[in-house]
């Protein structure tokens, strides 16, 4: 989880908080770093804490600011086998709020230069056991978040494509032939599944080998299963993270991937189909995110240094892409 920082936070919402959970008023509701969608706080003793996630005052509650959206997956998800924290307070009041427990663990990218070096073995053990989270996940019966539309894969690919073009072309070689390709081989549907969105061991608490929550939900649905199986596959190999990334020996392959996923799921989802797609639409996923950041650091919207080592990454991502696209061409 993100580190604490002792800070004051809003002291209304705070009042709200603790009588949603019984807490004293010696309790302190203090901003957890790391957290990028809405505001993130933590409340509690050591031994007893809570996770807190609030629209911020003034914001409309959509996108990554709808933080009752989140609350809504994992109160659904309570049950079913899949690692999540449970929720233990909402107010739907404005500006809304959820409570969760804070899930103690690490979640870290063997493949980053940007997070800790992890064991290989444990990168391999906590792979594995990941793909099989991804298929508990996906195996969850649609009935738990009824009425939610699924989107397909040629909505995934425009989403994305917005985005990719918003980045110069400098910046994103291949990029456009990129897109075109992917628009012009969309595959066959799939039965839908609720989808995480951004599922990847950064985003998987573990303790040692054992995978504890799965957190950031921002971005779930209910769509394709191999968009979440392909953007996943995209942390498997540093080889794509020239500048930024390392590889690690002895992770997983693909097939070992897919395996454990499968195993779990139940049955195979017609997930093996135009996997290759899939793979590639991540890495234009990835390289239109790292694009936008780039560009974000450039224009001054947000100072970090670090971007500057994301284009050789870019041009990798894309250029694995359509790569993979060309292959199952042939």
């Amino acid at each position: 989880m993100p580190t604490q920082i002792a800070v004051d936070a809003d002291p209304v919402l705070a009042g709200r908080v603790r009588d949603a959970l019984g807490l004293p008023a010696t309790a302190t509701l203090a901003v957890l770093e790391g957290g990028r969608s809405g505001l993130t706080y933590v409340i509690g003793e050591s031994t007893d804490r809570c996770v807190v996630k609030a629209v911020p005052q003034g914001r409309r509650a959509v996108g990554r600011n709808d933080v009752l959206h989140q609350a809504t997956i994992l109160a659904a998800l309570a049950g079913t086998g899949v690692p999540v924290p449970r929720v233990r307070a909402r107010d739907d009041e404005q500006p809304a709020w959820f409570a969760m427990d804070f899930a103690r663990g690490e979640a870290a990218e063997p493949i980053l230069l940007v997070d800790p070096e992890v064991e290989p073995a444990l990168a391999r053990s906590r792979m594995l056991d990941a793909a099989r989270v991804l298929g508990a996940l996906h195996a969850v019966p649609l009935s738990v978040v009824a009425g939610m539309p699924a989107v397909d894969a040629a909505a995934e690919v425009e989403r994305w494509s917005a985005t990719m073009s918003a980045v110069p072309d400098e910046l994103r070689p291949g990029g456009a032939a990129l897109v075109e390709a992917l628009l012009a081989a969309v595959p066959a549907p799939v039965p839908p599944v609720i989808v995480h969105g951004d599922f990847r061991l950064g985003n998987l608490l573990f303790d040692g080998a054992e995978p504890v929550a799965l957190v950031d939900w921002e971005i779930w649905g209910v769509g394709d299963p191999r968009v979440d199986l392909g953007w996943f596959g995209v942390f498997t190999d540093g080889r794509l993270f020239s500048g930024s990334g390392r590889v690690v020996a002895g992770l997983p392959t693909r097939a070992e991937l897919l395996h454990a996923y499968q195993e779990a799921r139940g049955d195979d989802g017609g997930t093996s189909a135009d996997i290759a797609w899939f793979d590639a639409l991540g890495r234009m996923k990835m390289a239109a995110i790292m694009g936008h950041n780039l560009v974000r650091h450039r224009t001054g919207a947000r100072h970090d240094p670090v971007q500057e080592q994301l284009p050789p990454a870019i041009a990798a991502l894309i250029a694995d892409g359509r790569r993979l696209l060309a292959e199952a061409a042939r």
